[in-house]
């Protein structure tokens, strides 16, 4: 064979390879979108160190009081944007519901396939946020902090896990998946922190504990 024809047969197995590398990428599926990345585990601990010390108080509270799941554009609202953005290959109608696709909630590690089966958790829950401060906010704040798409508070995972949590702090609820433990923490300072918001002696003690092994 002449270094010629060699040459030109090395050329076209590269481009053939580079063609099959990129229909590969074009083909597989996109990697979906998750909780806004928090804080790393220093910054969660230096934020942790700022926020103050202070016993809940619950006296008025009303899940009424925090408008959620708001419209975010055209006809989605807060959920259905959470949804999609968490889930894999998410398809939804002329109405924004997902009508299909998968959630993997990382709090217990399941998959599910349809949208019934998924809960928004307020990773900070609204009746934590009004007994830490949010009793004195405007309803505009409240309503700012149930419907946050920019902190890592907004994620999908699975309904009865989210119901089992309710409005449980880190000191007696965590998630059941330890490798999750230390990113659910860094996201909880974080909000706290943003929205201002206090933690109680038991609260801050767990959230110490858990940081200390991140």
């Amino acid at each position: 064979m002449s270094k010629f024809y060699a040459r030109r047969r090395v050329s076209i197995l590269a481009a053939l390879t580079g063609l099959a590398v990129s229909a590969a990428l074009f083909n597989s599926p996109t990697a979906s979108a998750a909780l806004p990345t928090p804080v790393s585990a220093a910054t969660a601990r230096t934020y942790l160190a700022s926020l103050t010390v202070a016993a809940e108080d619950r006296t008025g509270y009303s899940r009424d009081l925090f408008p959620h799941w708001i419209t975010q554009s055209g006809a989605c609202n807060t959920r259905e944007v959470v949804l999609k953005r968490d889930g894999t290959n998410v398809v939804q109608d002329s109405s924004c519901a997902a009508t299909s696709g998968s959630w993997y909630s990382p709090y217990d590690g399941a998959t599910w396939t349809a949208a019934a089966d998924v809960d928004i958790d307020h990773l900070v829950p609204l009746a934590e946020a009004w007994d830490s401060g949010a009793d004195g906010w405007t309803t505009s704040r409240r309503q700012s902090f149930a419907n946050d798409l920019t902190r890592p508070q907004l994620i999908a995972v699975t309904d009865n896990v989210n119901q089992a949590k309710g409005d449980q702090d880190p000191a007696t609820w965590m998630p059941s998946r330890t490798a999750y433990r230390c990113t659910y923490v860094r996201a909880w300072v974080q909000v706290k922190y943003y929205y201002g918001l206090s933690v109680d002696s038991a609260e801050k003690s767990a959230l110490t504990n858990y940081l200390s092994a991140c």
